[in-house]
């Protein structure tokens, strides 16, 4: 399929499903406290989704490299639509469990699908831009979401679930009708090679990429756990101030994702994007504490967005390239460390937190700067190589 026509559909597709999963967060607390939440079950409720995603996305990632991407994608989009609706008609805590039990596991199956069409329809060259685009639909999808769940909850509580329900519904046809297979049956891997392939997926010096983009989305989930309340006591900002905070580094992100790491991932190579992004992250986290009111959080978040809407595609995009096993193999198990960061970083983000205010924007500067080491040994050991060989 020609990358030009499959582009724009997979933007729109990723959007899509962002849109839906944006527009429950603003309601979610309310909903799951008017059914008789405690705070410890309503962060149970969170993480439990971020855990199915933990331990299903190398799972589905793995099923694409042998039946193709499409209907994995279409059982993604479909397991998000039917939880949504679960959560619609939920009257009991429980069912708001099950709910997100079984959207996690069945859309786990989304980003790393998603990723792998990327990188089978992109070449060596274009796949930062690829990954790039993706990423900015996601940071897009995640700003209209919010927005679109907090204007209609207004009408009731359970309205935006219905409409995350319909608008993953819409996405499901979309997909069904419009997106081709990108995986072609001779590329397909078969059921034996499994075991190796997720062996070799682990083997270093690739692993130590996983472990970067972990503790990426460790920091980046303890600052959005925390910013909140750091904000409401260094600056005085409330809920509002802080949707627009958020969204302002959501565009940042966005369109340095969309225009930006394409341009310079084809000029300068992932390695030197995915270290300037750490670099530019790091300084954004130490900028944060020096926050006073809504102008410096804006900015300081804003530089922090930059920095972080700099790594993920580069990171997707090179390792899909050093990869000698499938691409769904790959962006499985990223897409699972990516998760496993955002299980750990709210809790810790919140000791830390309650600890001293600026303290998980200090673990933050030590994270980058890990992450950046990390970056320099897989350099090193990637160079030990012999040329053409690369088991990841």
């Amino acid at each position: 399929m020609e990358t030009k026509k499959a582009l724009p559909i997979l933007f729109a597709i990723m959007f899509l499903v962002m849109v839906g999963f944006g527009i429950i967060i603003p309601v979610l607390p309310f909903y799951a406290e008017e059914l008789g939440a405690s705070p410890t079950q309503l962060g149970l409720l969170m993480a439990v989704y971020s855990l199915m995603q933990f331990l299903f996305a190398p799972m589905w990632g793995r099923i694409s490299d042998r039946v193709g991407r499409k209907p994995v994608m279409m059982i993604g989009i479909f397991g998000l639509s039917l939880s949504f609706f679960l959560f619609a008609l939920s009257t009991q805590l429980w069912m708001l469990f099950a709910a997100r039990i079984i959207g996690g596991f069945l859309s786990s199956a989304n980003m790393p699908t998603v990723m792998a069409y990327v990188a089978d329809i992109t070449s060596e060259e274009n796949r930062g831009k690829g990954m790039g685009i993706i990423g900015a639909s996601i940071g897009l999808g995640f700003i209209f979401g919010p927005a679109i769940g907090g204007i209609f909850s207004e009408i009731s509580l359970n309205m935006p679930f219905y409409m995350a329900g319909f608008t993953s519904l819409l996405t499901f046809f979309l997909v069904l009708f419009l997106l081709k297979e990108s995986l072609t049956p001779e590329k397909r891997i078969e059921p034996a090679q499994k075991k190796s392939s997720l062996h070799q997926a682990l083997q270093r010096p690739l692993s130590i990429l996983y472990v970067l983009q972990l503790f990426v989305s460790l920091s980046l989930a303890g600052l959005e756990a925390t910013f909140a309340y750091f904000a409401a006591e260094k600056a005085g900002l409330g809920t509002v101030e802080l949707g627009y905070i958020f969204m302002i580094m959501g565009f940042a992100g966005a369109l340095v994702q969309g225009g930006l790491v394409g341009r310079l991932t084809k000029k300068y190579g992932e390695g030197t994007v995915i270290q300037i992004g750490i670099v530019i992250s790091a300084i954004g986290f130490g900028l944060i504490l020096l926050t006073e009111d809504f102008t410096t959080a804006a900015i300081y978040l804003t530089i922090f967005g930059i920095g972080n809407g700099l790594i993920r595609p580069s990171v997707s995009s090179l390792i899909t390239k050093k990869a000698t096993t499938g691409h769904g193999s790959v962006t499985g198990l990223l897409s699972s460390f990516d998760s496993l960061g955002r299980i750990i970083g709210p809790p810790l983000g919140g000791v830390l937190f309650t600890i001293a205010v600026g303290l998980p924007y200090i673990s933050g500067i030590i994270l980058s700067i890990i992450a950046l080491l990390l970056f320099r040994i897989y350099s090193t050991q990637s160079k030990k190589l012999p040329s053409g060989v690369y088991h990841n």
